[in-house]
């Protein structure tokens, strides 16, 4: 007996923690916000993200599902997208979105920032190496401070990826090796190194995949028979978004110098200077929001300069060379296209531009010097070897009719009657001289 009750008090106090242990608390969710960004993160994606996560945090959503596709952005406008993330009160899902999508550079940051992220098949996570755009380039006195610089920089990403991914429970060392190796996942590979939570074909199978997951600060959920409503970008938004793509702004720079270069060669015909003014405006507002190299926007300007001079003074083609060498390297400097996670114009968008602006700067060049070219057709100048009818008899002087004008005219081969036809020999002043015809 006595051995029966020393069993049973060991047993109490084996079991007794166990009893103790919580099961995590039901998280139940009922109404999802579905919100598609595809493009650059810049301040028109963290203004869109963050009114998702502001409607599904006001209208009492229980969970908010990005789909996501970036090739990158701005670091301001990713730490705001952040910020709005882990301060959330309902659970934000990260999909990277559809097949072939793409989270890359600061897409890397804010996947790792989610609660749940997750991967479609087919894309790939990765290359979140900072760089340093919109700087001028350094000289070589200046070439140590500007390697601190990049290396605080360096540091910074480091530390601010490594706090995500430690509050977020994923892979720390991987995280880092992406900022300092700009190293990339495939989403098989992905879910075995623990980046992302798992991979998902769609909606669907993202959501049926959640249901009962535990998610840290929310607790395991429970999804039944979920509505959902999805958050559609304002034209506004979808406008902005379109023109801060690099290459947008590259057709709209070169939109608005084919503009002014017709509207100089034909002053008064207002409309192609007014769309060249407002292509120039919202190419710069592109350029800046991208923030884009300043050298490299200052030379694309130089060589749209030599054009417009080359339309006025004939250079034999010199300054159209000029103008298209300054507009490649300000093309190349705008953006650091292989650290950027593919951020930069496309060669092909600007081979394709650079000849169009040629073309047009030859066709320009050619009516002026066809202009130039050509003979006086107006003016008193242009009456000479013209024929005229004689109105009053020329004795030797008299009335001529000539292109429906009346001339004083001078007979040089004596008297001509009234109604001969003669031609123009030369003008003086406003008498002519004329002979027969």
């Amino acid at each position: 007996m006595n051995k029966k009750i020393i069993l049973t008090i060991l047993l109490v106090l084996v079991l007794t923690p166990f009893s103790f242990a919580k099961e995590p608390k039901e998280y139940k969710v009922k109404n999802i916000l579905v919100a598609t960004f595809s493009g650059v993160i810049s301040p028109v994606a963290a203004e869109y993200i963050n009114q998702a996560i502001d409607k599904a945090n006001k209208e009492k959503f229980d969970m908010l599902v990005v789909n996501l596709d970036t090739p990158g952005g701005l670091d301001l406008s990713m730490r705001l997208i952040i910020k709005k993330i882990l301060g959330s009160r309902v659970p934000v899902a990260m999909y990277v979105s559809p097949q072939g999508a793409r989270a890359a550079s600061a897409g890397v940051f804010i996947s790792m920032a989610s609660h749940i992220a997750a991967m479609s098949p087919g894309t790939n996570i990765g290359a979140a190496h900072p760089v340093m755009i919109g700087k001028m380039p350094s000289k070589d006195d200046k070439k140590e401070s500007s390697n601190a610089m990049e290396a605080k920089v360096l540091n910074d990403a480091s530390a601010y990826i490594k706090s995500i991914t430690q509050k977020t429970g994923r892979n720390v060392e991987w995280a880092i090796k992406a900022v300092e190796k700009s190293d990339s996942l495939s989403a098989e590979e992905a879910v075995r190194d623990n980046v992302v939570d798992f991979m998902a074909d769609d909606l669907n199978d993202l959501i049926a995949k959640i249901n009962g997951r535990v998610i840290k600060d929310f607790g395991k959920v429970k999804i039944d028979n979920p509505v959902f409503e999805y958050l559609e970008q304002t034209e506004r938004q979808k406008f902005l978004a379109t023109i801060t793509d690099p290459n947008i702004a590259m057709i709209l720079m070169s939109l608005g110098a084919a503009g002014l270069f017709i509207e100089l060669y034909n002053p008064g015909l207002i409309f192609p200077g007014v769309i060249g003014a407002v292509s120039l405006v919202i190419a710069f507002y592109s350029f800046q929001t991208l923030s884009a190299n300043f050298a490299g926007i200052a030379l694309m300007l130089l060589g749209f300069l030599f054009f417009i001079v080359e339309i006025k003074v004939v250079s034999y083609g010199l300054l159209t060379i000029s103008g298209i060498v300054s507009i490649i390297l300000g093309a190349l400097m705008l953006f650091d296209q292989s650290s950027f996670g593919g951020l930069g114009i496309s060669m092909n968008i600007l081979g394709s531009t650079i000849l169009v602006l040629v073309a047009l700067v030859a066709a320009l060049t050619w009516l002026v010097v066809k202009a130039h070219m050509k003979g006086i057709v107006t003016g008193r100048e242009s009456l000479d070897g013209k024929k005229g009818l004689v109105k009053t008899a020329l004795s030797p002087s008299g009335k001529v009719l000539i292109e429906g004008e009346l001339w004083n005219a001078v007979s040089v081969e004596g008297d001509i009657p009234d109604g001969a036809e003669v031609v123009v020999q030369s003008v003086k002043g406003f008498r002519i001289k004329v002979k027969k015809a």
